[in-house]
């Protein structure tokens, strides 16, 4: 397996980190874990258990551009050295993203955030030449 697939096993299985960083939250806010109704107890939280939820939704959202571009850069024969870089400042930037997003540095998860947009564009710009 390339090193942007394995990159992009990280990704899939990111959001879940995040999930599981809520649960704490919402035992000490709620009074229990609601594993009947999880998703309507989620929407009772606040603080860092709110953004423990907002990095999970985001994280799986991420999914949906980083996957195509990793898969397009791949079948497209893009640079395999380009392709790796990119795909791993992508993970690296994710994680950070999550972690600025529990600490409520909303300035730098913004930020870090347009660092990972660009990797997608640029496993995209990538794929585009080699195919061009």
């Amino acid at each position: 397996m390339t090193v942007p697939f394995w990159c992009l096993a990280i990704v899939c299985f990111l959001p879940y980190a995040w999930g599981f960083a809520a649960i704490p939250a919402r035992k000490q806010q709620l009074g229990r874990i609601d594993n009947k109704d999880p998703r309507a107890q989620q929407t009772r939280l606040t603080g860092l258990g709110a953004r423990a939820i907002g990095a999970h939704k985001n994280a799986f959202e991420a999914i949906a551009v980083f996957a195509p571009a990793v898969i397009v850069a791949h079948l497209a024969g893009a640079d395999p050295v380009w392709s790796s870089r990119l795909a791993q400042i992508f993970v690296s930037a994710r994680l950070l993203h999550g972690m600025f997003y529990l600490l409520d540095l909303d300035v730098l998860r913004s930020l870090i955030f347009g660092v990972a947009l660009a990797c997608d564009v640029g496993l995209f710009v990538i794929a585009a030449q080699a195919a061009g």
